[in-house]
C-alpha cells in the first residue's frame, strides 16, 4: 500500500445549513441522560445568543476539523454567534490554516501499521490521516509570515490575525475559520500558540535570526488581552467543546479581572461538551459547578454534556442556527477594537 492508496479519500465537513435537527432537540429534551443534557445546553445557547448584552466566548479543543467540524464552526462565526474564539494550536493552525493553503485531512483507519504510515511519512489522528509532508510547508509558511513581520513581541490574537491576512491573498477557498474571523474581526487566542506547526515555523525563524530581534509571542499579553475583551463586554457566555488550556483560560479571565480591581461579574452562562471525567481532578473534566466555587462560572445558565464532539456540536450549532435568533444580533468587532488599543 503506497502514499496515494492511503490518501485517497477526504474527510467531508459536516453543514449545518443543509438541515434542522431542532424537532430531534426538542425531543430530546423529553427523554433522559447525555439528550436531555444536549437539549438544555442548546436552549441555553439559544438564550445566549438572545441576550444582546452578552459576549459569547468560543472554546475549541481536541482534534475537531481534522474530523469534519471546520464549517460548523465557521459558520457560528459567520452568523454572528461567537464573538471571540479561544483554541488550540492545532484546531487553528495544524488544521484550519493547513486546509486553507489546499490541504486535506483523509479518512483511514486505526486499524493500520503505523510503522508503514512513518515509513510514507503520513501522520495519523486515531482514524483521519495527514500528510506530513504537506504540514511541513505549514510550517514553513508560518516561518515565512514571521519573516515578514517588524520584530517584536506578539499576542496569538495579533499575530493569527496576520494569517488571515495572508490568507486573504494567498489562501485556497472560502471555508477556514481563521480567513472568516480574520473579515469579521472577531479575534482568535490560541494560549499554548507553540504547541503546534506554528511552533515550528516560529523555532525556524527565530533559529535563522540568530541574535537578531525576532517574532515572540507574548503570552500574557494574551491574558491581558482577553481579560480587557471581559472587562468591556461585561456579561459573558462560554461555549466550550473539550476542555484544556483554552477552557481554563477564558474562565480565568474572570479572577484576572478581579485582580485588576474592574468588579466583574462571574461568566452568566456556560456550556461544555467533553467526554473528561471529573473523578481525577484534570481541568478538561472539571464541571462547571465546580468553576463556580472559583468564582468563574455563574450557577443559573449552566450545562455539561458527556458527548463527542462530532455527535454533539453538529446538533447544537445546527439548533442555534436554525432557530435564527443570530438575525437579530450585532456583531462586536472586538479585534478591530483590540487592535485599535495596540496602537
Amino acid at each position: 500500500m503506497n502514499r496515494q492508496d492511503l490518501l485517497n479519500t477526504p474527510v467531508e465537513h459536516i453543514d449545518i445549513t443543509a438541515f434542522d435537527p431542532a424537532p430531534l432537540i426538542e425531543a430530546y429534551g423529553k427523554m433522559a441522560f447525555q439528550a436531555r443534557n444536549l437539549a438544555a445546553a442548546c436552549r441555553i445557547y439559544e438564550r445566549m445568543i438572545a441576550d444582546k448584552d452578552c459576549a459569547i466566548i468560543l472554546c475549541l479543543a481536541g482534534s475537531l476539523f481534522s474530523a469534519g467540524l471546520k464549517t460548523v464552526v465557521r459558520d457560528l462565526v459567520r452568523y454572528k454567534m461567537v464573538d471571540a474564539v479561544v483554541s488550540t494550536g492545532a484546531i487553528i493552525v495544524d488544521q484550519d490554516f493547513f486546509e486553507a493553503l489546499g490541504f486535506r485531512h483523509y479518512r483511514g483507519t486505526p486499524f493500520i501499521d503505523d510503522e508503514l504510515l512513518r515509513e510514507n511519512m503520513i501522520d495519523r489522528i486515531y482514524d483521519t490521516f495527514i500528510d506530513e509532508e504537506e504540514l511541513r510547508v505549514c510550517d514553513h509558511t508560518v516561518e515565512k509570515i514571521a519573516d515578514s513581520l517588524p520584530p517584536r513581541p506578539y499576542s496569538s490574537r495579533e499575530f493569527i490575525r496576520e494569517l488571515g491576512r495572508y490568507l486573504e491573498r494567498e489562501g485556497k477557498g472560502e471555508d477556514s475559520l481563521t480567513l472568516e474571523c480574520h473579515r469579521r474581526a472577531v479575534p482568535v487566542f490560541v494560549p499554548a500558540f507553540s504547541d503546534c506547526s506554528a511552533g515550528f515555523g516560529l523555532v525556524a525563524h527565530q533559529h535563522r535570526r540568530g541574535k537578531k530581534a525576532a517574532v515572540t509571542i507574548d503570552s500574557a499579553r494574551d491574558f491581558l488581552e482577553l481579560t480587557r475583551l471581559k472587562i468591556k463586554a461585561g456579561e459573558t457566555g462560554l461555549v466550550m467543546i473539550g476542555g484544556g488550556v483554552p477552557k481554563n483560560f477564558a474562565q480565568d479571565i474572570v479572577v484576572a479581572a478581579d485582580i485588576l480591581e474592574e468588579n466583574p461579574s462571574m461568566h452568566r452562562y456556560a456550556i461544555q461538551i467533553t467526554v473528561a471525567d471529573e473523578r481525577d481532578g484534570a481541568l478538561s473534566g472539571s464541571t462547571l459547578k465546580e468553576a463556580h466555587s472559583w468564582g468563574k462560572v455563574d450557577d443559573v445558565y449552566e450545562q455539561m454534556v458527556y458527548s463527542e464532539a462530532t455527535i454533539a456540536l453538529p446538533l447544537l450549532a445546527g439548533y442555534v442556527y436554525h432557530r435564527a435568533d443570530w438575525r437579530r444580533r450585532e456583531p462586536r468587532a472586538y479585534a478591530d477594537i483590540l487592535e485599535e488599543e495596540s496602537r
